[in-house]
């Protein structure tokens, strides 16, 4: 009876595995593009060496950082507009963003939304 004093109902059994399913996709989407992006920005496909170079590594952990850093202001921006009344629309939104991101090659990132107001973001760095 905790939803008469104004608290949330608790998920069931089946909707914590659901929610947690959920976000392990979530993860491994996000890795999976990660991954594909930087590695065809920073690793020639003609493999010249058995490890990578300095160069490479480099541009590995800038691109990981800049992959995140855009993450982080697109997961903002998307709650700020939420908060205020713009409705997002939640993850499926983020997604679609965060794919075209990835197209970037960790690049600036811009991208329109379905109610055709574009969303600038530059990284840090």
């Amino acid at each position: 009876m905790s939803f008469l004093f104004g608290q949330r109902p608790q998920p069931s059994s089946a909707e914590k595995i659901a929610a947690a399913e959920a976000e392990v996709e979530m993860v491994s989407d996000m890795f999976n593009r990660l991954s594909d992006s930087c590695h065809r920005k920073c690793v020639p496909a003609d493999y010249r060496e058995g490890e990578l170079n300095k160069g490479e590594s480099v541009c590995l952990d800038r691109c990981a950082s800049k992959f995140f850093d855009v993450n982080i202001k697109v997961s903002e921006k998307m709650q700020s507009q939420a908060a205020a009344g713009g409705g997002a629309g939640g993850m499926g939104a983020m997604g679609g963003i965060l794919g075209r991101r990835s197209d970037r090659e960790c690049g600036a990132l811009e991208t329109k939304k379905p109610n055709s107001n574009i969303i600038a973001l530059e990284p840090s760095g």
